[in-house]
């Protein structure tokens, strides 16, 4: 399990890095711009959520078909997984890029907002759209690899990947006329003589949208190489890609109630950039960078759930229930314990954590911090709840039981989160806090009604017949 899990937590620590290096820079370029891809970022998951979904079918059953030893069959997955979702991500990519300013009129904002932050996001959102498959290839590739039982090669890729944005980014935000790289390298001469025979001055939040494209695509040419041309994963034929509606239904129906699942998460979120949206931009900025942090400090946890989703889905379909369950209970106590000890780290430092991710020494800036400082605190308390959730989960996934896990994601959202946050702020009057307290308490509500129904053991049935093979 641990050989399983620590390269997903690596490679999503590389994942979350993306996005942290867009909020480093952009909050060097400004507090609305961290705004901005925080108002963009629950409009986009909500696309990408659409394709996201199929991934979890396609990495259950190559898991599960590996576990019955049926390589023929995995590979034809994986092919069918990697033909349906690239569909997908051109016919999605093309939608929000239409879609942007329709998506973003439907958010209230404040006056402030709706002047200084919309227009930015708007641009941001177009770029990181048309970039959509590049996005799409790394996710299916690493879902792929992961049921097969092989998480080193997605960490390798995607550590590629990040250090090409890491480098890129900075020079498309800010060019090289003023750019806060070379200053921090000393490098200042060069910058100046590339200015002088460059004149490229940088394209601001449409930069970070597009050095992160790029630094996608990378990681799918490489995902789709290490596929076709190396025995590193399931083996895939170009035979493989022709359509086979058995396995294609099989994939929507397993599929289809994970991106039910993450589209319903997605709107979720919406819903929660909406109440946030209608306080000062400072607050949604903190907000974002809150999440994006407390989405870092999850990973252990979450890669824990994904390593158990394979574990759990190679066993089954080995006909092994009973070592399937005992992972899951070794995760729990594992994810749980790591999650509350950094739970009580982050409490105690959350204002020098969150202080490093903005730095224009303006007062907006200091009242980012102050906001996004409270709200870490705040969510520490549900971090041993979440290494509970998200193995649980990882465990029904790994089942193919989609809908049990979709089931628990909505309730902790929709029944825990939504309500609790709308009544808290706008009804009891607590601001900003009541947004953190509500966030908080749906975790622990979720988590706590997930891990009751796992004992009940009907989770432990493999969705596909031991020993046969795929067919057309």
């Amino acid at each position: 399990m641990f050989a399983l899990a620590w390269p997903i937590i690596v490679t999503e620590l590389l994942q979350v890095a993306y996005n942290l290096a867009d909020t480093v820079w952009l909050g060097r370029l400004s507090t609305d711009a961290v705004a901005a891809i925080s108002l963009a970022f629950p409009l986009i998951f909500l696309l990408i959520s659409v394709g996201g979904g199929f991934t979890v079918a396609g990495s259950t059953l190559v898991a599960q078909y590996t576990g019955a030893d049926s390589e023929a069959s995995a590979g034809t997955v994986a092919g069918q997984t990697l033909g349906f979702i690239t569909l997908i991500a051109v016919v999605v990519g093309v939608l929000g890029f239409f879609a942007t300013d329709a998506m973003l009129s439907v958010l209230p904002s404040s006056p402030a907002t709706a002047e200084q932050v919309v227009p930015m996001a708007a641009d941001y959102m177009r770029i990181f759209f048309l970039g959509l498959p590049a996005l799409f290839g790394f996710f299916v590739f690493s879902a792929l690899m992961r049921g097969y039982g092989n998480t080193r090669a997605p960490m390798a890729v995607m550590f590629v990947s990040v250090l090409v944005n890491v480098v890129i980014d900075p020079v498309f935000i800010f060019g090289f006329e003023s750019n806060p790289l070379f200053g921090m390298l000393g490098a200042s001469g060069v910058e100046a003589a590339l200015f002088a025979a460059t004149g490229f001055e940088g394209m601001g939040i449409e930069g970070a949208a597009l050095a992160t494209v790029l630094s996608r695509l990378v990681a799918t040419v490489m995902g789709v190489y290490i596929i076709f041309y190396t025995s590193a994963g399931p083996n895939v034929s170009p035979s493989d890609f022709r359509p086979r509606p058995n396995v294609v239904r099989k994939i929507v129906r397993i599929g289809v109630p994970s991106a039910v699942e993450q589209s319903a998460s997605a709107l979720g979120l919406i819903m929660l950039t909406a109440m946030v949206v209608t306080f000062v931009p400072e607050v949604l900025a903190a907000y974002g960078l809150g999440n994006r942090l407390v989405s870092l400090i999850f990973l252990p946890a979450l890669g824990l759930g994904r390593a158990t989703n394979t574990i759990v889905g190679q066993n089954l379909g080995a006909g092994k229930p009973d070592r399937a369950e005992r992972a899951v209970w070794m995760a729990v106590k594992a994810g749980s314990s790591v999650m509350i000890l950094i739970g009580v780290v982050a409490y105690v430092f959350a204002e020098p954590i969150v202080g490093v991710f903005i730095g224009t020494g303006t007062d907006a800036a200091a009242q980012t911090v102050a906001y996004g400082a409270d709200y870490v605190r705040v969510r520490a308390f549900e971090f041993g709840f979440i290494g509970l959730l998200q193995v649980v989960l990882g465990a029904y996934r790994g089942a193919g039981n989609t809908k049990t896990a979709l089931a628990f994601s909505l309730f902790a959202l929709w029944f825990g989160r939504i309500p609790v946050v709308y009544y808290l702020s706008f009804v009891r009057d607590f601001g900003e806090t009541g947004i953190w307290i509500g966030i908080a308490f749906g975790q622990i509500l979720g988590a706590v009604a997930a891990g009751l129904w796992f004992t009940r053991g009907t989770w432990k049935a493999s969705v596909i017949d031991r020993g046969q093979a795929t067919g057309d």
